[in-house]
């Protein structure tokens, strides 16, 4: 990628605003299937999101995926669609709720599960290389 240009930072706003409204269409479906203290929802949208950033990685890495592709599918897109500060905020309101095991479940779920899907995304394209 030679550097920051207009079209490319349309291509990310663009696929942003695509993952944004993924993750409403996907956290809504969840919400309305779930009733529960910890936050289903926000947590598969964020492991999703990082299985698909590391297969982006994974297909940047051993398949051809163009640097310019991959910025617009996983910083845009992916961006758009995870939610790390939702996470966080969801956390911090467990904890505000006396619900600590459900806090600490959410908190460090979400970041094993995410670091455990990225790598798994990472590994399914090396596997098929």
């Amino acid at each position: 990628m030679s550097g920051v240009t207009v079209p490319l930072v349309l291509a990310v706003a663009l696929a942003g605003g695509l993952g944004a409204a993924a993750r409403f269409v996907v956290d809504g479906a969840v919400r309305a299937r779930t009733a529960q203290a910890l936050p289903v929802a926000t947590m598969l949208v964020n492991v999703t999101g990082s299985l698909v950033i590391g297969l982006l990685n994974g297909a940047a890495q051993w398949h051809g995926l163009g640097p310019t592709w991959l910025v617009v599918a996983a910083t845009g897109f992916c961006g758009g669609y995870t939610t790390f500060s939702t996470a966080m905020i969801e956390t911090v309101r467990l904890a505000q709720s006396d619900e600590w095991r459900w806090a600490v479940a959410n908190a460090l779920g979400t970041l094993a599960l995410c670091v455990a899907a990225a790598a798994a995304g990472v590994g399914m394209m090396w596997a098929v290389r």
